[in-house]
């Protein structure tokens, strides 16, 4: 895993508890907020993803030279 990865991760499911926490207290302002982390954290997530896929294809055109 890459730092885009593990920070995505953690700011997804911060969302995730800020939503809950939102509900819990009737606030749609946090709400909103929580499913806004949600999508920057799945996003950044998605480009660590990425990046790890490219890491992997350069490491095995290193390999078959």
């Amino acid at each position: 895993m890459n730092e885009n990865q593990i920070k995505g991760t953690a700011k997804d499911i911060a969302g995730k508890v800020q939503e809950t926490a939102g509900e819990i207290v009737g606030s749609n302002k946090q709400q909103a907020k929580g499913l806004e982390k949600q999508v920057e954290g799945k996003a950044q997530k998605a480009a660590g993803d990425v990046q790890d896929a490219a890491e992997d294809v350069a490491d095995n055109a290193r390999k078959n030279r």
